[in-house]
């Protein structure tokens, strides 16, 4: 069989074998974004200013975690079973217990314990995500080297994303409220109730696990490693370095790094205003709802999109579009539109439209990149690649947890009020609303400059980039 009957021609079972991967990681994922900030602030009474450190701690430790396992699954032989798929189902079970523990509630302790306890299950579920993410997103670059085929990839891997965070974002907000007060015009005072996000979090934990099993057995290693790399040893110091010179990759790096913190924010940031501004803390899962259903408007036309109009050029526009609907948010601010919810959920959806583009392919940008990477220096190193690039999304991650919770203790919010039934103060209010619009549209007014006139691949080079790659693997045959 020919190298080019190996690596193309992946069938429907592939691609939802795939997408199962990253909907096993979002199942608990999405609950970091959706809830942990405020279990922390709102359970265990962890004071905002301490969030920020805790999450700062456990990026230090990510810096040096995330290349380290990089380059250890980078340097492994692979198995009958391939390089990368053992590890994935190898940790899943791991990933799920740590989850549990992350939203687990001990009783009794004191807040300094609650403090060291979260330190300990945080960075625990950081690590055993480390361990499962890194070789999943490795993954694609093995399973076809055709570029539609893994643009369709990334589109999967997006649905699975997802559906995998719809149960966090969409129906655990309409069971894990509790309300402690109806004031007479209806609106009501809404608060956490720990016990049963904890439960939620179990079911979801056990059914991650299921879901990485399917994936482990639907999904196939087409593309063997490269025998040259392997025979001369690998150097994780010297693949870091040319990374470094790579402006595709380290400008992709940057807008996947702002895409995640956006994510993060927003996810964070709606909480508390659903909660505590519009007092509807389960119409919060309609913002989900507007965010993911431009994607069933846009995969059936994607891959007809991509080809006419190049990868860069899309996501950079929709970027561009996606910012200018959250600052009409913002100058909203003052007028009635503000205070209508289903008017921010409109907004939220055109938002939405405009992000659609690069939240469906940013998976296959960094297929690309790697490509790029291979090109320019000769080698196929998806291991490290993919580590660096993860480890700049938990940048992100951070960022948003350290903005959000800077911006927390600059409006003075306080989140043991709502238990007490006490509302939080009109100046508290109208700042969450400005935190919830502004900062958002800047991240996305950024990622657009970025893709516009940092990341360099666009359609002509790309096209050039491929032919001179199968050209360098027709060579090595």
């Amino acid at each position: 069989m020919s190298e080019k009957a190996l690596t193309h021609g992946i069938k429907l079972k592939d691609k939802i074998g795939y997408a199962l991967g990253d909907m096993g990681g979002l199942l608990t994922f999405s609950l970091i974004g959706a809830f942990q900030n405020k279990f922390y602030t709102d359970a265990l009474g962890i004071s905002p200013s301490k969030i920020v450190v805790l999450i700062l701690i456990a990026r230090i430790w990510d810096a040096i975690n995330d290349p380290l396992w990089g380059a250890f699954i980078q340097s492994r032989k692979p198995k009958k079973s391939g390089q990368f798929r053992p590890w994935i189902l190898g940790f899943s079970i791991p990933l799920a217990i740590s989850a549990i523990f992350m939203f687990l509630k001990i009783p009794g302790l004191t807040s300094g314990k609650y403090l060291v306890y979260a330190y300990i299950t945080y960075i625990m579920y950081g690590m055993m995500y480390t361990a499962v993410n890194i070789p999943y997103g490795s993954l694609a670059s093995v399973v076809t080297d055709d570029e539609l085929e893994r643009s369709s990839l990334s589109m999967w891997r997006s649905i699975g994303a997802g559906v995998g965070g719809l149960p966090g974002t969409i129906i655990l907000p309409m069971i894990v409220y509790t309300t402690t007060k109806t004031f007479a015009n209806g609106q009501k005072l809404q608060s956490l109730d720990e016990n049963k996000l904890f439960w939620c979090v179990v079911a979801l934990s056990v059914f991650s696990v299921l879901i990485y099993f399917l994936h482990y057995k639907m999904t196939k290693e087409r593309i063997a490693p490269q025998k040259k790399v392997k025979e001369e040893g690998y150097n994780a110091f010297a693949t870091l370095k040319e990374l470094c010179k790579n402006r595709a990759f380290v400008m992709l790096c940057i807008a996947s790094m702002l895409l995640i913190a956006f994510q993060f924010y927003y996810q964070s940031t709606f909480t508390y205003l659903f909660a505590d501004y519009y007092g509807k803390a389960g119409l919060y899962a309609m913002v989900s709802i507007c965010t993911y259903l431009p994607m069933a408007i846009f995969i059936p036309v994607m891959n007809k999109l991509i080809p006419k109009f190049g990868k860069k050029e899309l996501c950079a526009y929709g970027m561009c579009f996606a910012s200018v609907a959250c600052f009409i948010l913002y100058f909203l601010r003052g007028s009635s539109l503000a205070h209508n919810p289903y008017v921010f959920l409109g907004f939220t959806f055109l938002s939405g439209l405009g992000q659609t583009f690069l939240v469906l392919e940013v998976w296959a940008l960094v297929m690309d990149v790697i490509d790029y990477h291979e090109v320019r220096t000769g080698k196929r190193e998806e291991g490290m690649a993919y580590a660096f690039f993860s480890f700049t999304r938990k940048l992100g991650q951070t960022l948003a947890g350290v903005g959000l919770n800077a911006l927390l203790a600059y409006i003075s919010y306080d989140g043991e009020l709502s238990k007490k039934g006490i509302a939080l103060g009109e100046d508290v209010l109208s700042k969450l609303y400005d935190i919830s619009t502004l900062v958002p549209a800047i991240m996305l007014a950024i990622m657009a400059i970025t893709l516009f006139f940092g990341y360099d691949l666009s359609k002509k080079k790309l096209a050039e980039i491929h032919s001179q790659l199968e050209v360098m693997r027709q060579e090595e045959e």
